[in-house]
């Protein structure tokens, strides 16, 4: 019987691993390959040119204003996100009081996560397209229209290359959080009640609360969504490309790494050099996944 269960576990397996090489691994490896050529996504023939790709890499302010850009996203976004996701799922599960008198979810907890969660069903590129019309500087738009109005000048939160990139980490947090605020109350309903009851018996405040109980209890998830936010940190083209100015402007106020690939490859046709890019930004990523998951590991709380 053991025999047997091989053939027919590898017959299931054989399909699924086949189509991850042909549609992850080769791409990959693709990729690999011609951040080494010169090919420019036209002929057929690449030539091979070693490392000049990432020599010229160094040398370009463009490459390194978008590596900047996505630094910068790395830590606000993930930092920002976990902040308001914890709060308002805290809120949601520890906010208000039973009849008893012990902490409990706030009256209406169940619609408000629905509500947080919408965001999460658009598609990036109708947020972007949502927040062109809501950010526009001119008195069209939903938030200039009422500074307008109140007789302040227009704020151009895409055009004033100052704000240009903290307007767009504003959208990301504001796409992203719902998300978490779920994932995080599925945490926190999870740790028995038992814990809190005693806590506060224990004259445990809220603030003592989240801090000495919730957070040590859902460690691992937060460590998880800040490895998700940091990977979405490192693309952000679609937002970028639709919502900013001149898709990363103005004057490259907004540009990321996603958006300086998209651009060699498919404006300047420079694929080899596009494909060096996209080594830099599977390095980063995958660097910043491990470190995060090593730095942040602990033993685990059982409860």
């Amino acid at each position: 019987m053991r025999h047997g269960r091989y053939p027919f576990v590898a017959g299931f397996l054989t399909i699924p691993v086949v189509l991850y090489v042909l549609y992850v691994i080769w791409p990959y490896a693709q990729a690999f390959f011609y951040a080494f050529t010169d090919w420019h996504g036209i002929s057929a023939k690449q030539n091979f040119i070693g490392f000049a790709n990432f020599t010229k890499l160094f040398h370009d302010k463009v490459f390194w204003k978008a590596v900047e850009h996505n630094i910068m996203l790395l830590l606000a976004l993930p930092l920002i996100t976990v902040a308001i996701a914890l709060f308002l799922s805290f809120m949601l599960n520890q906010g208000g009081r039973s009849r008893s008198g012990a902490t409990a979810g706030i009256w209406g907890s169940k619609v408000y996560r629905v509500v947080f969660f919408l965001p999460q069903v658009l598609a990036l590129a109708v947020i972007a397209v949502l927040f062109q019309q809501i950010l526009r500087p001119d008195n069209y738009g939903a938030i200039n229209s009422i500074v307008q109005g109140l007789g302040f000048g227009s704020i151009g939160f895409l055009t004033n290359p100052t704000i240009a990139m903290w307007t767009i980490i504003g959208v990301l947090v504001w796409q992203s959080v719902g998300f978490y605020v779920v994932l995080f109350s599925a945490g926190m309903a999870n740790i028995p009640s038992d814990i809190y009851e005693a806590a506060e018996i224990d004259g445990a405040t809220r603030i003592t609360l989240f801090f000495k109980v919730t957070l040590p209890l859902l460690f691992d998830t937060v460590q998880v969504a800040g490895v998700y936010l940091g990977i979405a940190a490192f693309d952000a083209f679609a937002l970028v490309n639709i919502l900013s100015v001149d898709n990363g402007g103005p004057d490259g106020a907004t540009t990321v790494l996603a958006n300086e690939i998209y651009r060699n490859a498919f404006v300047y046709s420079r694929f080899g050099y596009a494909s060096a890019m996209g080594v830099v930004l599977f390095v980063l990523t995958l660097t910043f996944a491990i470190l995060t998951l090593r730095l942040t590991r602990r033993e685990s709380i059982e409860y």
